[in-house]
């Protein structure tokens, strides 16, 4: 299995996605965009990781390589290629797919539950928890596109985690997150932690960050990976 991973910023990083290749001996490529925004061919990769950043995907004019990213994520997806975004990554398949991305009406930051909707199981193959706490770093969202199927919800924002047929998944939270990645965004980030319902502080988000709640985050998003890229 060749996966082939987009990172926007390097300060949001693979964290557990890049233990989880290791472990599965998967052969690793990936594009900086900071260093070039360049993607490769559709015969150079099986699957694609599309990780999150501070952009907004209707931010062309800002961020002149979002068209040309938008363009390898529709061939990808149209070639039927293994495709996984994550938080701007779910957006970016969003839009792909054809659905509108805007602000959400509240900013989620920080450890919050999720909902998981039966339907979930089905599509994995195997049951996860029904809800869990999970990290959230995100103030866009973005409609269901046709012929989705949402199945995790969180009280900040309605779709979490969508998947499109039986080769893409899409995941608004970050269950990939580990404490070296939390603590980057947070230095990163800080002027969006602006007290709000659905922000915490820098101090509550360090209290939460837990070996639990890493380790659960971390068997779903195993599991989801499993299922996707694996078939297993």
């Amino acid at each position: 299995m060749r996966i082939h991973y987009i990172q926007h910023v390097p300060f949001e990083e693979i964290g557990y996605v890049q233990e989880w290749m290791a472990e599965n001996n998967i052969e690793v490529s990936a594009t900086k965009i900071w260093e070039s925004a360049t993607f490769p061919s559709l015969g150079d990769f099986d699957g694609v990781v599309i990780m999150g950043g501070p952009m907004g995907v209707y931010e062309e004019e800002l961020y002149e390589w979002l068209a040309s990213e938008k363009t390898f994520i529709k061939y990808a997806i149209g070639s039927g290629k293994k495709v996984m975004g994550i938080c701007l990554g779910s957006q970016l398949i969003a839009s792909v797919l054809g659905a509108n991305v805007y602000p959400n009406s509240d900013k989620e930051i920080g450890w919050f539950d999720v909902s998981v909707n039966s339907g979930l199981n089905i599509w994995l193959g195997k049951d996860v928890e029904v809800a869990f706490t999970t990290f959230h770093w995100h103030g866009d969202t973005f409609d269901l596109p046709a012929g989705c199927v949402n199945h995790i919800t969180s009280a900040a924002c309605q779709n979490q985690f969508f998947t499109y047929g039986e080769n893409v998944a899409a995941i608004q939270f970050h269950p990939e997150a580990t404490p070296e990645t939390v603590v980057s965004m947070v230095e990163n980030c800080s002027d969006e932690l602006e007290p709000d319902k659905f922000v915490q502080s820098a101090a509550e988000i360090k209290q939460k960050a837990t070996e639990n709640n890493f380790s659960i985050s971390h068997q779903f998003l195993s599991k989801v990976l499993n299922r996707l890229f694996l078939q297993k």
